[in-house]
């Protein structure tokens, strides 16, 4: 079994020298709103990377998205009960709809590929 390992550092130096596109920042916003609302199929360690590339990039300009949706997702983070993932539900099958799924697709690959999920870092576990 392996385990990803990130160091504290690492997504933020990802992020500085992997500038993402305007599209890129709705698609790291996209994808907070799925780890949200519950239907993230990534592994918690995914998640973990994901929502760090959100913290790092958030405060830069998306492309399609509402800037509100940033405030919404803070207010969530501190506090998210049902109604909220309901909210939080909505706007996220919204975003997906907005945000073409060939480009939700090449995001993820690029991410992958640009090693964002620092599989330099992987340790097995026995």
């Amino acid at each position: 079994m392996s385990r990803l390992i990130v160091p504290d550092d690492h997504v933020s130096r990802w992020a500085t020298v992997h500038p993402l596109e305007s599209i890129h920042v709705d698609c790291a916003t996209a994808v907070m709103l799925k780890i949200l609302d519950g239907k993230c199929k990534m592994s918690v360690q995914e998640q973990s990377v994901m929502t760090q590339l959100y913290d790092a990039v958030k405060v830069l300009p998306g492309r399609l998205l509402d800037r509100d949706l940033h405030q919404q997702i803070a207010d969530a983070r501190r506090n998210l009960d049902e109604a909220g993932r309901t909210a939080l539900y909505e706007k996220r099958v919204l975003a997906e709809s907005i945000i073409s799924r060939p480009v939700m697709q090449s995001f993820k690959a690029m991410i992958r590929e640009q090693g964002l999920f620092a599989p330099e870092t992987a340790e097995t576990v026995i």
